[in-house]
Parts: structure tokens; C-alpha cells; sequence
């Protein structure tokens, strides 16, 4: 059974620690010492919602409706263009950090942007329900739930770990210069997963 779990959580932990859009955004906020603690809570907790979802069966469901894949490739796309624009933005203005800084943006406008930047992405649909759901569904019965909380293990750690650590090198990293490569490698991010998702769709086109 402790097998199980393990294979769920090491599985689970290589699906979700990548540079990506969820994670960039989640380092980004824990820099900025900007809801830490929420963001990475609604980011698990997002995840271990999918994953269930994913093992319970509706990754078979989904991967039988591939007009869902197209519409979340293209929804998902808008928003991490719109997202890079305005980290594209800060690379221009003068920011920094120090211990005094305030936030800048109300917990509402933070808690809107995390489930934004996590449920527009196709990639964490891909990952929990279709991936994991198809893996963890493989299991019988009674091991499905110790491989789903495996997975949701790891999720938890990682985001925690990355928003926490982020906010405790947050005075180290207090120069403009470091938010300019931050924003710059966030913006780059965002774009670079955005056209991984809709390459495949302008190929298709083109066909």
C-alpha cells in the first residue's frame, strides 16, 4: 500500500515540478510576499480537486471530447498572453522590495489571479485529470485513493516550498534589477507555454 502512495507522489511531483505558468505565477507572488501562504493553499487545493477528479474517472471522460481540449488551449492561451503583458510591463517600471513594502494588489485581486492562472491552464487539466487520472485509474479500487493522495502530497509540498522559500529570499532579491529579470523571465514563461498550446491547434489548420 506505502508503494502506492509513493508512486502517486513521486509521479505526481514530476508533473508538477516544471517551469510553467502556475509555478511562475506562485514564485512571483511569494517574492512579492504577496498572500504566500493562500496562493500556494488555492493552488493544492486546486490540484487535489483535479486529481480526484482525474482518478475518479473523468480523465476518460474528457480525453472523449477533444472539442474541450481546443476551447481550453485557446481560453488558456488568452490569459497567459494577457498575464505576460503585465509582467512585460514591470520589466519597464521601477520596482523593488524591502521589508516595509506594502502589497499591491488586495487579496481578492491575488486569489482571482491565482485561479485564473491556474484553471485557464489546459497544462494542469493535462497533468491532474487526464495524466494522473489515467495512471491512478490503473490501480484497483482500493489503492486508487493512497495513489491520489500521494500526488496531492506533493502538490501541497511544492507550492508551499516555492511560495515560503520565495518570501524568505524576498530581502536578498530587494534590488530593481532582480524584479527586472524576475518580470522578464515570468513574461517569457507565460508566452512560451501560451504558444505551446496553440502551435498544435495553428498546425492542425495549416494541415
Amino acid at each position: 500500500m506505502i508503494a502506492t502512495y509513493l508512486t502517486g507522489m513521486g509521479i505526481g511531483g514530476g508533473l508538477i515540478i516544471a517551469i510553467g505558468a502556475q509555478n511562475a505565477f506562485v514564485l512571483g507572488q511569494g517574492l512579492r510576499r504577496q498572500y504566500p501562504v493562500m496562493v500556494a493553499f488555492v493552488c493544492a487545493l486546486c490540484d487535489a480537486l483535479l486529481i480526484a477528479a482525474g482518478v475518479a474517472g473523468l480523465g476518460t471522460l474528457i480525453a472523449s471530447w477533444p472539442v474541450l481540449t481546443q476551447i481550453a488551449a485557446w481560453g488558456g492561451a488568452a490569459f497567459l498572453i494577457w498575464y505576460g503583458f503585465g509582467a512585460l510591463r514591470r520589466v519597464f517600471a521601477d520596482e523593488s522590495l524591502s521589508a516595509q513594502t506594502p502589497a499591491i494588489a488586495g487579496w481578492r485581486t491575488v486569489l482571482s489571479a491565482t485561479l485564473a492562472v491556474t484553471l485557464l491552464n489546459p497544462h494542469v487539466y493535462l497533468d491532474t485529470v487526464v495524466m494522473l487520472g489515467g495512471i491512478g485509474g490503473q490501480y484497483p479500487a482500493e489503492q486508487r485513493l493512497l495513489f491520489a493522495l500521494g500526488a496531492m502530497t506533493a502538490s501541497f509540498i511544492w507550492f508551499f516550498a516555492i511560495a515560503l522559500g520565495a518570501s524568505w529570499l524576498a530581502p536578498h532579491v530587494a534590488r530593481p534589477i532582480t524584479w527586472k529579470i524576475v518580470d522578464g523571465l515570468t513574461c517569457a514563461v507565460m508566452w512560451l507555454v501560451a504558444w505551446g498550446l496553440i502551435a498544435p491547434e495553428i498546425a492542425r489548420w495549416n494541415a
